[in-house]
């Protein structure tokens, strides 16, 4: 399953699959199910209407638009039972309508529009729409759209030009202006009314860089009790009868004071739903966040007041889309691979809701919709409107008739990829997510050390620090030869690496001679992979040139990635790489990118405004103390590492994306001289659209311009102050031409 509703009467689960809609009873004992849809098309969304009535959006006219299904039969209503169906399109615009969410009282229907839209309207029982607002539009596109329990008003995420994210609230008549709930300059978004309507939840990174639970309380009466009265009672009585209607009363002014943080547990949480009295709430905990975590993704629940945390489903089943039951006893959820389940909450149990559904797949018929889809996301989404000069109609009336005689699914998104690749633009392309099973999955076993040839073994000719051959119980040495694998000697003309086969993570005894001819056993742990290693020892040798070029008045920092484990380890090592020098290299050659270039400028461009001496550390206060100049507590009052000592920066063809965006910066905001290559020239914000069959295309939707001169990054490649070419063997050579430049130009800058 992809996408799944309960319908208003608990009985039956509609739910997509490949592009297409099923119903099948919520009885976990029944398997069969329906087949609703079987268009050309891919339907993308489902939602229950009523009880007989199912809303759908569907690219089956070449476009999306919302449909409605119901049955042709005026003696059986019933969806999952009736043998006629009867299929209207409700909306049938020149934009997309690809998402749509239906008030509680079933009688109103928001929906997105194109990119930017946001519309109300009123529909009746058959799913005609009438009474059309827009309450939105423009270019950024509204997220987690959610109706108040009494229908009246909208909430919402939208993201500002500085991208930032924020949590409205937006009365469903359009008669009030949106209402900011989080006003913070970090991301908040996934707003959920509480089903009592005294709450509404959402998701912020606002607190230590990951995705936490918050709430507003919607009513100032609420939070004075909050804060006077529930804390100290420590509970919160029900003081509403069920059959009371819920009518939400909201205090705009100040609305963005009454925040209420849940949850702050290390990684992401996410996918939050209100227990029906709003005294509980249900969340996903996931990795991510800031620091990158590894969390299990489980299914919890907490009391408002982040208090009595349960786990209600482990075992990282990757929980999604919470849905409540009537009765708020149970809810319903997808786990791993598709599957609807039913959590018991009390007893903190879940089902499978098994439903087994036979569908033929035109393959043919498919690719063609993937084709058309991906093209529309690009052509619809692509951040050049102009398409970098390329006519997009022509490239697909030529390309698509190529990739539609396609026998295989590669070759057709070869294709695709071909006709992509006419915009020489970078971010993009069509992927498979899952990678095509392999014919064999052995790995040879790597040792860390170069070998070459000898008489009845391999001689070893360099070994690689840190790695398995370097190790204290299995260190080998250069002139080493190795003469046996296990029982197997190693006769003339045979591959080393064959005998490793298969050996990686598990001990492998070798026959050792010294170059002495002294003959031992040395029982050593291959790995599988080497990069770390050998990226490493290429650091260190970039800092043994820095200190010899530099005559040690000059530290070295390599960053590997643009991401937060790069930048934790930059700031963990400028400690040690800066200490007691007078300057820096900051090297991002062979950087692939990523987001933190502003943290990394934030570090570097510090700017000291006082200096600071502690008793015991000078005799005279009133003298000047010129040593202590650049003294100043930045490790106890600044919120990261600084340096403000004079730096250089190189780059090279092989920085890309992020690495490019630091090396502009640090180059037109005068930190200092970028030395090197031009940048590969490959700048763009990406995103991406999943295709009926699983498959990704990548959509570059955000241009990066150098403000300083209006040039685009995309094409437009950081280009050194001093240009310096390395040659193709300068690793084998022992040298670095472009660090011993960043070294001269440093250390005459500082001597000017």
């Amino acid at each position: 399953m992809e996408r799944y509703a309960i319908s208003p009467n608990g009985k039956y689960a509609a739910y997509i699959t490949r592009g297409e809609v099923f119903v099948t009873p919520t009885d976990k004992d029944i398997t069969r199910t329906r087949r609703i849809t079987a268009t050309a098309g891919r339907e993308l969304m489902v939602a229950w209407l009523n009880d007989s009535t199912l809303v759908y959006s569907s690219d089956q006219e070449g476009q999306y638009d919302l449909f409605a299904v119901a049955s042709g039969d005026p003696d059986e209503s019933n969806l999952f039972r009736t043998l006629k169906l009867t299929h209207t399109r409700i909306t049938n615009t020149a934009e997309d309508e690809m998402s749509f969410h239906i008030a509680p009282d079933g009688r109103h229907i928001a929906l997105l529009r194109d990119r930017g839209w946001l519309v109300v309207a009123t529909v009746d029982a058959s799913g005609a729409l009438s009474d059309e607002k827009t309450l939105l539009k423009g270019w950024s596109t509204p997220a987690g759209i959610s109706w108040s329990p009494d229908s009246e008003w909208l909430a919402y995420s939208l993201s500002d030009l500085d991208f930032n994210e924020e949590v409205f609230i937006h009365r469903a008549d359009n008669s009030l202006t949106a209402i900011n709930v989080s006003m913070h300059p970090r991301s908040d978004e996934s707003p959920v009314w509480s089903p009592d309507g005294s709450k509404l939840g959402f998701v912020s990174v606002r607190n230590n860089g990951d995705a936490d639970i918050w709430f507003a309380w919607l009513n100032k009466a609420d939070w004075e009790r909050t804060k006077e009265e529930w804390k100290r009672a420590g509970e919160v009585e029900d003081e509403k009868d069920e059959d009371t209607p819920v009518v939400v009363k909201i205090d705009a002014e100040g609305i963005y004071e009454r925040l209420v943080q849940v949850t702050a547990a290390p990684g992401d949480e996410s996918d939050l739903l209100f227990s029906k009295d709003g005294e509980t709430i249900y969340y996903v905990t996931s990795g991510g966040g800031r620091q990158e975590l590894k969390v299990d993704e489980n299914l919890y629940s907490i009391k408002w007041d982040g208090k009595d945390r349960k786990e209600l489903m482990g075992g990282g089943q990757s929980p999604k889309d919470l849905a409540l039951t009537e009765d708020g006893k149970s809810m319903y959820a997808l786990t791993k691979g598709g599957k609807l389940v039913k959590v018991d909450i009390k007893a903190a149990k879940s089902e499978a809701l098994s439903a087994t559904a036979k569908m033929e797949v035109d393959i043919m018929g498919e690719r063609d919709q993937m084709f058309e889809e991906a093209w529309r996301t690009l052509d619809k989404g692509f951040y050049d409107p102009d398409f970098h000069g390329q006519d997009f109609d022509a490239l697909k009336a030529k390309y698509k008739p190529f990739a539609l005689q396609a026998s295989t699914l590669e070759d057709f998104q070869e294709v695709f990829n071909l006709m992509l690749g006419q915009l020489n633009a970078s971010h993009m392309g069509m992927y498979r997510v899952a990678n095509p099973k392999e014919t064999q999955k052995d790995k040879t076993g790597l040792i860390g050390a170069e070998l070459k040839p000898a008489h009845n073994g391999v001689e070893v000719t360099t070994i690689v620090p840190d790695s398995p051959a370097d190790k204290s119980a299995s260190k080998l040495a250069v002139g080493d030869k190795i003469i046996a694998v296990g029982p197997e000697a190693i006769a003339a003309g045979t591959n080393f690496y064959s005998l490793m086969n298969d050996t990686g993570d598990t001990p492998v005894l070798l026959t050792v001679l010294s170059a002495a001819g002294a003959s031992r056993e040395v029982v050593i742990w291959p790995v599988t992979s080497l990069r770390t290693e050998l990226y490493d020892a290429w650091v260190k040798e970039r800092r043994r040139l820095t200190e010899q070029y530099s005559d040690g008045q000059l530290g070295y920092l390599h960053i590997q990635g643009m991401n937060w484990t790069s930048f934790e380890r930059f700031e963990r090592e400028l400690m040690a790489a800066g200490y007691g020098k007078k300057g820096i290299v900051i090297d991002v050659r062979y950087n692939g990118g990523g987001w933190t270039t502003d943290y990394l400028m934030t570090v570097l461009s510090a700017r000291q405004h006082a200096y600071t001496i502690p008793r015991g550390a000078s005799d005279n206060l009133e003298a000047e103390h010129l040593q202590y100049k650049d003294k100043y507590p930045f490790g106890e009052r600044y919120p990261l590492a600084a340096w403000t000592k004079p730096a250089v920066t190189i780059c090279n063809e092989s920085s890309y994306s992020n690495a490019e965006i630091f090396s502009h910066a640090f180059k037109t905001l005068d930190r200092g001289t970028l030395v090197g290559k031009a940048t590969f020239g490959a700048v763009i914000s990406t995103g991406g659209r999943t295709l009926i069959d699983g498959a990704l295309v990548r959509l570059p939707f955000r241009a990066w311009y150098v403000k300083a001169t209006e040039e685009n990054m995309e094409l437009g490649p950081a280009v050194p102050d001093v240009a310096v070419d390395n040659p193709p063997a300068y690793k084998a050579l022992g040298i670095d031409p472009q660090l011993e430049k960043s070294v001269e130009v440093l250390l005459g800058e500082m001597e000017n």
